[in-house]
This record gives C-alpha cells, sequence and structure tokens, in this order.
C-alpha cells in the first residue's frame, strides 16, 4: 500500500498551479495522495490523486472558526504518514497530525516577515504574534520545504531536514494548453500579463506606459489574469486611465490552463514587481511561464530577476517605477518582431536547460524518500 500525503491548504485557489499541477502529479506515482483545498470540485481533482473540498472564507478567524474544524472532520481519518501544508495558520493542525506520528512538511512560499507590511487583511497584531509564535514552534518539529533560497537568511540552524524547491514552469502542461510550436506574433499587438494585479505589481506605472503606446498602436489589446487587490475606481483615478481602458481586459482570476490560450501571439509577457516586503528575494513565477512560451520578458531590474532574464537573452530587465523605458521596451518589441523572436526561443531554451518543474520535482521526491526512510540503529540484536 503506498504512503498517505495530505496535501493541506485553507488558502490556495483550487487551481493553484504549483499544488494542483505540479506537486500532487509529481508525487501521486509513489504515494496515495489527498489534495484538501477551498471550494474544489470534484471534476477538478486528477484520477492519479484524491481531492477533498473546504469552505473558504477570506477573514482569518473565521477560517480557523469554520474551515480548520471541517479540515480536521475530514482528514483525521486517513491517519496519513506525510502531511504537507502550504500555509502557517495550519501549523496548529499540523501538530496534532504531528502526534498521530506523521512526518509533517512545512512549506515557506513568502517570508511573512516581511510580507506583513503590505498585507491587506489579515494583518492584525494578534495575527502577526500568533504567526511568530507557530512558526518558530514549527521549524523545531517540522521538515521545511522553501520556495527560495532567499528565505533560508529567515530560517536558518534548522534541526531538521529542509530543501529548496523552486516554482519553476511545469513544461509539458504549457505545451499541453498553450501549444509547443513556433510563436506568430499578432497585429495589432497584444501582451500578456498572469498574476495578482496591484499597485506594488506596478499596475499604475504599466497604465501610465500604455498610454504613451496608444500613440503609436491605438489597437493594442492588453490581457490581464489575476485578482484585482484594489478597487476599479482606484485604477479609474490614474490619469488618463479612461485613454486606454477599453484597451485593457480585465478576465479575473483564471485557471491558469484556460488563461494561456490568450497567451498565443502575444507580443511580450509582462511581470513587473516594486520592491516592497519580499519581492527583491522572490522569483515571479510568470517570468518562467512566459519563458516556456517563449514571449519576450519585461520585468523588475532586481538581480534575482536579471540573473535570469539578462543571461538568458530574453527580454528586459527595467526600473518597476519607469513608465517611459516601459513604454519604449513595449514599441521596440511591436517593431522588431524577428528580434523580439529570437528573445522567446531564448527563453524557452533557459526553461529546458535550467528552470523547469523536471529538475525541481528530483529534489521534492528525493525530499519526500529521505523522510520515511527507517532510521538507523546502532544496537546489535542477539
Amino acid at each position: 500500500m503506498k504512503p498517505r500525503v495530505l496535501l493541506l491548504s485553507t488558502v490556495h485557489p483550487p487551481t493553484d498551479p504549483r499544488i494542483m499541477y505540479k506537486i500532487a502529479p509529481s508525487l501521486a506515482t509513489d504515494y496515495a495522495v489527498i489534495c484538501v483545498l477551498p471550494k474544489l470540485e470534484r471534476a477538478m481533482g486528477k484520477k492519479d490523486f484524491e481531492t477533498i473540498s473546504l469552505p473558504f472564507f477570506r477573514n482569518l478567524l473565521l477560517r480557523i472558526l469554520l474551515c480548520h474544524p471541517v479540515l480536521l472532520w475530514r482528514c483525521l481519518r486517513f491517519r496519513p504518514a506525510i502531511v504537507h501544508i502550504f500555509v502557517p495558520e495550519l501549523i496548529p493542525i499540523a501538530f496534532l497530525f504531528h502526534w498521530l506520528g506523521a512526518k509533517v512538511i512545512y512549506e515557506v512560499q513568502e517570508n511573512l516577515y516581511k510580507k506583513f507590511s503590505i498585507k491587506q487583511f489579515n494583518k492584525a497584531v494578534v495575527f502577526q504574534l500568533l504567526f511568530k509564535f507557530f512558526d518558530r514552534a514549527a521549524r523545531k518539529k517540522f521538515y521545511c520545504l522553501f520556495t527560495e533560497h532567499a528565505y533560508l537568511n529567515e530560517y536558518k540552524n534548522l534541526p531538521l531536514t529542509s530543501a529548496v524547491v523552486h516554482n519553476y514552469v511545469a513544461l509539458p502542461f504549457i505545451d499541453r494548453y498553450y501549444g509547443k510550436h513556433e510563436k506568430q506574433i499578432t497585429k495589432p499587438p497584444v501582451f500578456f500579463y498572469c498574476g495578482v494585479i496591484s499597485m506594488e505589481r506596478s499596475f499604475d506605472v504599466l497604465v501610465a506606459a500604455l498610454i504613451r503606446l496608444k500613440s503609436r498602436h491605438p489597437d493594442f489589446r492588453m490581457h490581464m489574469f489575476g485578482k484585482l487587490q484594489f478597487d476599479i475606481m482606484d485604477a479609474e483615478k490614474l490619469p488618463g486611465f479612461f485613454k486606454i481602458q477599453s484597451n485593457i481586459v480585465f478576465h479575473g482570476y483564471t485557471d491558469l490552463k484556460n488563461a494561456l490560450p490568450f497567451a498565443r501571439g502575444a507580443t511580450a509577457g509582462i511581470a513587473l514587481l516594486k520592491p516592497v516586503a519580499d519581492y527583491t528575494d522572490s522569483y515571479t513565477t510568470k517570468i518562467f511561464e512566459y519563458m516556456a512560451m517563449q514571449l519576450p520578458v519585461i520585468t523588475s531590474d532586481f538581480p534575482l530577476y536579471r540573473d535570469v532574464v539578462e543571461n538568458a537573452g530574453c527580454g528586459f530587465c527595467i526600473s518597476p517605477y519607469d513608465s517611459d523605458t516601459l513604454a519604449k521596451k513595449l514599441e521596440w518589441l511591436v517593431e522588431n518582431p524577428e528580434k523580439a523572436g529570437i528573445m522567446g526561443r531564448k527563453g524557452r531554451i533557459s526553461t529546458e536547460t535550467y528552470y523547469n518543474w523536471a529538475n525541481e520535482e528530483k529534489i521534492l521526491l528525493n525530499f519526500y524518500t529521505n523522510l520515511l526512510k527507517p532510521k538507523k540503529s546502532y544496537f546489535l540484536t542477539i
């Protein structure tokens, strides 16, 4: 019988790419995987692993009172060998599984010690104090996984095994839903954005750049997939927003596999982030997805990002505050399609060589295997 693994989150969407399209399928060959996420529908599950749906509440207190008990009621009966949690609010529940004999993996996907400064919800002082208390307790008893090497600067001297498993792109997934083909840039130009939409992610800078772009390419289209972190009325207050409002399509949060077809024929993928919170320490996964789709990348000029984009020659790293430079780069890509195509192909080669999930999957599987290895005994049996 395969060892049971519970993948638990009370926050991630039911189509979270890392959990649903990378980690769960990767583990399913060797483990009986049960993926527990909010609002999961049975149709969303894969044939090679089980899914359990939880209710979702944006308010943390409501999640603790109404969602966590449902999780325990539905999952304690499984007696898993490994419990893998993706959010720190589940640390107390993970301790219960730990006391029942399960190995617990605590995955750190963001540096909350820095991230609280830009959170819009669930950032009360009491929540921050509770996070620090339980986070420090988890470091002592749980095995830690990190999505970035930079997080090791915060999580030092861990007593148990830890590893870094980057959230690089799953190329078979991209090729299945986007298509693996020679990219043909369409006219009028199309641009693609996928991720959280916020002022911290330079939406205001993007608007200013698109206003300038419209004077030369009035019929461009900007597809934006992701949750708005501001009210649309705040966007309407940006200078000149009304001039390009009809050129922008806000699709909202969308399953990645349904968003990918809109990138076909796009001129570029945009992933600008301002140097706030832990952004300078963390890759934005969209960079690698754009590269896999052969889209030239325009992203922030953080050293972490420059090492990827400039070394590969697959795009531009610019100041996330500089709308003029952003507009010039967009114009250049539109007006130099052959050179843009070369950038796109270089990006794809780089993901095939370095920044792909297949490489990270090996680290993940090895990490899991080592957790369940029997401990060596140094006592002689007579």
